[in-house]
């Protein structure tokens, strides 16, 4: 989840002034994970788990989140996966980037690592969807509370108030972004004062600190215990969030708002509703709202909604982020990526992804109609996003950083097996509704690695009929044809053949320009490329020159931009003497050997609808000519 909201201040900000960075950090990181206490409770208590509403289940149930909340989020994803960046970025595809590195020279172990990390984005795909309709759902359903029979329209409200969300995002979210942080901070304060407000009423409640309580939940009910960790679960949702923001904030403000307002907020949250449970267990169909008191009910539901808002925007903006970090690394196709801020890189919109998003969203709110219902579905996405990101960063804490296997595994082991048995717990979930997300999940990892392969053999067909560089040089000198003033550009996979575009321009207009630029676009498994190993440049002679740019998965990839920064007194690439060739491949499925055919005819249809070179690379409209070639799969 990259969420790339306007809170990202720059570092010379964030060193003067540490509480906004807090605050901003505040407002992006923590809206999924602060939004939870809104329906967990609920759906442990709900009578589908058959937790018994006293003493004992109510003490045990608060044991597990504690305990939950400390080894993975601030023991696993705080002590160790927040210190797994790729030059300070986060998020599942950027430590699929790093994994792969550290996995060099094992192809197998590459491939398998590689593989965790796309079912890893592809179920984070399906937890986006279904984030934003339970948090707001759950927000509205509080206005039943305070006003009877009007339970018929909480699902039009949500609707409501989720489309618009979906319909402001390519505006930007730089100006409600300013509010974020300070709402934020005011959520988790309500949180604490609520909390503290029930604790009060029944301090023994504090009892469940002791793991004790956990381990005996366990041996009392041990049928219930694994299977009741599907609704505990639901406590931990956005934590994958901490980690894939940290290129905006950075490990500290995200740790230090954790352990200084989140956590103490959440918990002394959660205790006061299962304080309240002790004293009144038909509280258990809402205990969020029922431990306000009543006159505090509505300005608690207004505020709720904007927290849920406020969570949804996180999820949707790390959906942008996640896409164009597997644009890059090359497993989704080509999409048009609108920056929605001058200021902040990171601010981007994505037509595509935000509608389907939307349809996803509004399917779910009118299918499931309630969060409780909706609860039933979530959890299988979360948690397997969890267990893949601690496969990947075994990887990386083993293989990269090379720490002694007597200290890492037994460690590496212990997170495992909690991610294991949350996951495991959720599998149940599939069939009650959890199909969604899953579907959706291996519905985007065909098409992940559908991409990624046919790109793969395209460019194995179209090297088997190449004409090496030095063939073509070597004939020019014997044969030179006409030559026109000017820079040609010719955009190719490979620096050392002879691109189809050239040869169809020479074939056709039997002309060649004075300088010819094969020029290769190079992604590193790095967030960034320093301007300085931008680019490399050799001299053919006979004006052929082979400039290789080097971009990072975070990198903005203007060609134009970049090539001013070869200096060369050969190379001319002024904007007016400058054409740019590109070539466009039809793909035809056939009998060759390759893909199955069904998946080489959606490669063709994904190829066909890809945004072309021209608006990627922010080519010049007017300067840019594009021939088609057909090749065989």
């Amino acid at each position: 989840m990259g969420h790339a909201s306007s809170q990202a201040v720059s570092a010379e900000h964030s060193a003067a002034k540490p509480l906004s960075m807090l605050v901003a950090a505040v407002g992006v990181v923590y809206g999924d994970i602060g939004t939870s206490p809104l329906y967990t409770l609920k759906e442990v208590f709900s009578g589908a788990y058959g937790v018994p509403v006293n003493h004992d289940g109510v003490l045990g149930i608060l044991s597990l989140i504690f305990w939950s909340l400390i080894w993975v989020v601030s023991i696993k994803y705080m002590m160790f996966v927040l210190r797994a960046d790729n030059q300070g970025e986060g998020g599942i595809m950027a430590l699929t980037a790093l994994a792969r590195r550290a996995a060099a020279g094992r192809a197998r172990l590459r491939t398998f690592l590689v593989v965790c990390g796309l079912i890893g984005a592809a179920l984070f795909y399906g937890d986006s969807m279904i984030t934003p309709a339970i948090s707001v759902l759950s927000a509205i359903e509080g206005l039943g509370l305070a006003f009877e029979g009007i339970d018929h329209w909480v699902v039009p409200l949500s609707l409501v108030v989720l489309v618009g969300l979906f319909l402001i995002q390519r505006h930007g979210t730089a100006r409600i972004g300013i509010l974020f942080g300070p709402i934020m901070v005011t959520w988790f304060l309500v949180l604490g004062a609520l909390g503290v407000y029930g604790i009060l009423q029944h301090p023994e409640v504090l009892q469940a600190v002791n793991p004790a309580w956990a381990v005996r939940f366990f041996v009392v009910h041990p049928g219930m215990g694994v299977a009741i960790l599907g609704a505990v679960v639901l406590a931990l949702t956005g934590a994958e969030a901490l980690y894939a923001d940290m290129g905006h904030f950075g490990r500290k403000p995200i740790a230090r708002a954790w352990f200084l307002l989140v956590l103490p907020g959440l918990m002394l949250n959660y205790f006061g509703q299962g304080a309240l449970l002790l004293g009144d267990p038909e509280a258990a169909r809402n205990p969020f709202y029922l431990l306000a008191p009543s006159w505090a009910l509505l300005p608690l539901v207004g505020l709720s909604t904007l927290a849920t808002v406020i969570a949804s925007q996180a999820v949707i903006s790390g959906a942008f982020s996640l896409t164009r970090q597997a644009i890059q690394l090359g497993y989704i196709p080509r999409m048009y990526i609108q920056h929605t801020s001058s200021a902040e890189q990171g601010q981007i919109y994505i037509g595509a992804v935000n509608w389907s998003l939307m349809v996803g969203v509004v399917l779910l709110v009118l299918g499931f109609e309630s969060s409780g219902a909706l609860a039933s579905a979530y959890g299988v996405a979360v948690t397997g996003t969890m267990l893949m990101t601690t496969i990947l960063v075994s990887a990386v804490i083993l293989l990269l950083w090379k720490w002694p296997p007597l200290l890492a595994v037994p460690l590496l082991f212990g997170f495992l097996l909690v991610d294991g048995l949350y996951f495991a717990a959720n599998v149940p979930k599939i069939v009650q509704g959890g199909a969604f997300p899953v579907i959706a999940g291996i519905a985007l990892f065909v098409l992940m690695t559908t991409w990624k392969r046919g790109k793969q053999l395209l460019v194995e067909r179209l090297d088997e009929g190449a004409l090496p560089l030095p063939i073509f040089i070597s004939s020019i000198r014997v044969q030179p044809p006409h030559r026109v003033q000017g820079t040609a550009v010719f955009l190719t996979a490979r620096s050392d053949a002879v691109p189809h575009a050239l040869l169809h321009n020479l074939l056709h207009n039997q002309v060649l320009h004075e300088q010819v630029v094969l020029l290769t676009v190079v992604y590193e498994d790095i967030p960034r490329v320093p301007p300085q190993r931008r680019f490399e440049v050799d001299a053919y002679g006979e004006g052929f020159f082979r400039v290789i740019l080097h971009f990072g998965f975070t990198d903005e990839p203007d060609v134009p931009l970049a090539l001013k920064l070869c200096h060369l007194d050969d190379l001319d690439f002024s904007p007016m003497r400058t054409t740019y060739f590109l070539s466009r491949e039809t793909v035809i499925a056939s009998k060759l050997e390759g893909m199955a055919r069904w998946r080489e005819i959606l490669f063709a249809f994904m190829l066909k609808n890809a945004n072309g070179n021209l608006r990627f690379f922010n080519l010049p409209l007017n300067r840019v000519i594009e021939l088609g070639t057909q090749v065989e799969m």
